[in-house]
């Protein structure tokens, strides 16, 4: 059957797609490197036109046109599930707005009639013969979102791969009411920045907890990429992946034949992830690739799912804690940084797995535009810092001053072994805010 005549019948201009939308309306794009940028662009000359019209992605990886054009909000509100650095430049000048949430509760969230979705507009792959369109590197949310949209919209794009799915990985030409093709090709990350002394030191604290057969998730950045690099050159062999994003690190991790997904405990022999950002190496890597499925993230991040892999070991970084033990991942006091994400689903689901460990990764100093070095390790939070990981599921914490596992620690033990990995400039003072505290053993060691 060919359906190349209702492809054409449902094709429009991204200018039409856009008249579509209406005052008042939700709309809801897929997220990252799958964002419709060239429909978003076409909205953004409506500013002025419309009113009150309520937008949502996460993890932006370009310029986002209706807040550049309406810097004021007076057409258009975006609302974000999650933040790139780019999008914490909006949110904290009030320009967008942040929505909590745990990533395997951002479908349930439409599912459920919490969110509502007028018009739905997501980036995929070209459509093949028999009519679908592969939703390529975002599978996440966007079944939910299909699922609850009045109206909804494709935006192909021939630089997007096309990806395989354990599920919910394609739209049927029949179920989509327009098509639009883009004129900009999708998003690729730079290659990672060489890693730092920092990340190189922090890498390392790691690399000795893992071994053969483990199955991974990595977050993406400096660190990740630097514990790739030493993964690659080692004799770890069998690796699986399981992950909510797959990065560049993956991809030398499959090259080296490091990660062979065939000694899983579920979904043998196929790597699973729920979003992809990186580079166009790993895109082309990930075309028509059989051995690696996408999944909604429903399912990447259910602990349920996660705790029935053996050795399940998750790596992720956070930007503070105090001495006991709760974890920032998302603010620098009212300042927003991030998001939950995923970071509390692997917490939960490595804890659980046969032989898992959790991981969260932090510099345990910064240092401000005003050139002091301040502690990220604080005697207890008072500023509005956002707690992501409570103390009662903190897992491994590192620094590049050591390693700390935290679980089953009282609150005395927890603070000797925090202390242990802040900065050595900040330990004596930490010490004195533990007595104070009444967290300080007398005979605990200084």
């Amino acid at each position: 059957m060919d359906f190349t005549k209702e492809y054409q019948q449902k094709l429009i201009t991204p200018e039409a797609a856009a008249k579509i939308i209406q005052d008042g309306d939700c709309v809801d794009f897929a997220q990252g490197c799958s964002f419709p940028r060239t429909f978003e662009r076409a909205l953004a000359e409506r500013v002025g036109e419309v009113k009150d019209v309520q937008l949502r992605s996460a993890i932006s990886v370009a310029p986002l046109q209706t807040v550049e054009k309406d810097p004021e909000g007076k057409s258009f509100t975006f609302n974000l599930w999650h933040c790139s650095g780019l999008d914490r430049k909006y949110v904290n000048k009030g320009q967008a707005y942040f929505e909590p949430m745990l990533f395997r509760h951002c479908g349930p969230y439409y599912t459920k009639g919490y969110v509502d979705v007028d018009v739905a507009v997501i980036t995929v792959a070209p459509m093949d013969r028999f009519g679908n369109f592969s939703f390529g590197l975002s599978n996440c949310t966007n079944q939910d979102i299909l699922d609850k949209a009045k109206t909804i919209i494709v935006e192909v794009n021939e630089t997007m791969p096309v990806i395989f799915g354990l599920t919910a990985d394609r739209i049927h030409i029949s179920q989509v009411d327009y098509v639009i093709e883009s004129v900009d090709p999708v998003a690729a990350l730079p290659d990672a920045a060489p890693a730092t002394e920092d990340e190189i030191a922090i890498a390392n604290f790691i690399f000795p907890h893992l071994e053969d057969e483990i199955t991974l998730q990595l977050g993406i950045g400096g660190m990740p990429d630097t514990l790739g690099s030493l993964i690659a050159e080692s004799d770890l062999k069998d690796l699986g992946m399981h992950t909510e994003l797959m990065a560049s690190a993956y991809l030398k991790l499959y090259e080296a034949g490091k990660i062979t997904d065939r000694k899983k405990t579920i979904d043998r022999g196929k790597g699973i992830f729920g979003t992809c950002m990186g580079t166009r190496e790993l895109y082309d890597f990930l075309h028509y690739n059989s051995n690696i499925l996408s999944a909604p993230m429903t399912y990447t991040n259910d602990p349920a799912v996660i705790k029935q892999h053996q050795k399940f070991v998750s790596i992720n970084s956070c930007i503070s804690m105090d001495l006991y033990g709760q974890v920032c991942s998302e603010s620098a006091g009212t300042r927003h940084i991030s998001g939950t994400g995923g970071q509390l689903d692997f917490v939960t689901g490595a804890f659980e797995s046969p032989g898992g460990k959790a991981f969260l990764t932090m510099k345990s100093y910064n240092k401000g535009k005003d050139g002091v070095m301040r502690s990220n390790i604080l005697p207890k939070f008072t500023d509005g810092s956002i707690i992501t990981t409570p103390r009662t599921q903190a897992p491994f914490m590192v620094t590049e001053q050591g390693i700390a596992n935290l679980t089953g620690k009282t609150t005395w033990e927890r603070a000797e072994a925090i202390i242990g990995i802040a900065h050595p400039d900040f330990r004596e003072e930490l010490i004195q805010a533990a007595e104070a505290q009444g967290i300080w053993r007398k005979s605990n060691k200084r």
